[in-house]
């Protein structure tokens, strides 16, 4: 997966079964640029499909703890509303709050191996929509001005393998998380059932790891083979994280087929009305 030298000085790695990524303490020294120049390592740069770049980068977007929408305490990989989500994530801590803001991240590998063997080849043949239009989860109004005009200002749904196969380690990886709407063929009562059931193994503590952010902490991991959630335990205080990320690969089912976006609809601009 990540190609890092893991005997660098300054970080620390965890490898849950299969090396899903590395964390970098103190590198306090990089800005917006120098985040992307190493990510560019591992990829191309790709910006997010609906929130765009910030100014004067490629890809990063400012996760800014005061903005609308911006405390993602939900599992979820990053964009799996598009067929060729993220391959790779890089996060890097500005502003940590005194206490609380953690991410902890769950590997999708390992989750499959615990599946009883019943369960694996269920889920091997299943297919889940995943869209970003999953609805507004606060009645704030700058919540909702910024989910309606910004993050859905173009609306995807696309069907995913709930299995892909790594493109690079063969392992069977779990695609789920807080983006999917519905598994394919299934009642929505029962497809939550099975979202539930799989999500538990996910999130099972003996499949992930959490990380106590300090400012300058560089975070990088393979978005194929985990989930994440950050932790919104830090009241007012404020948190900013900077996020780039790598164009992303189709992911294949057991059966080799690939993914494929269903719907892809901008909004229109509301009409004048004199």
């Amino acid at each position: 997966m990540v190609s890092i030298p893991w005997q660098s000085r300054g970080f620390k790695i965890w490898a849950a079964q299969s090396g899903d990524g590395a964390l970098f303490r103190d590198r306090g020294h990089l800005d917006d640029a120098e985040q992307e120049r190493f990510a560019l390592r591992f990829g191309n740069l790709v910006p997010h499909p609906t929130i765009g770049a910030s100014k004067g980068t490629a890809s990063i977007i400012d996760v800014d703890s005061v903005r609308p929408a911006s405390r993602v305490d939900l599992w979820h990989s990053d964009g799996t509303f598009v067929d060729a989500y993220p391959k790779i994530t890089v996060l890097r801590g500005v502003v940590i709050p005194p206490s609380g803001g953690d991410t902890v991240w769950s590997n999708t590998a390992a989750a499959y191996l615990d599946l009883p063997l019943p369960l694996q080849r269920l889920a091997d043949e299943l297919w889940a929509v995943h869209t970003n239009d999953y609805g507004v989860r606060t009645s704030g109004e700058a919540d909702k001005k910024y989910y309606d005009e910004i993050f859905t200002r173009t609306i995807y749904e696309t069907e995913h393998p709930v299995v892909r196969v790594h493109p690079e380690t063969g392992e069977r990886t779990l695609v789920l998380g807080y983006y999917v709407q519905r598994f394919v063929g299934i009642p929505k009562y029962d497809g939550q059932k099975l979202l539930d059931l799989f999500q538990s193994h996910i999130t099972a503590p003996e499949n992930t790891v959490r990380w106590n952010w300090k400012e300058g902490d560089l975070a990088i991991w393979d978005n194929r083979a985990t989930q994440h959630y950050a932790v919104n335990d830090y009241g007012d205080a404020r948190r900013i994280v900077r996020r780039a990320t790598i164009d992303g690969d189709l992911p294949v089912s057991v059966d080799r087929r690939c993914s494929v976006t269903r719907i892809k609809a901008t909004k229109q601009p509301p009409a004048n009305v004199t």
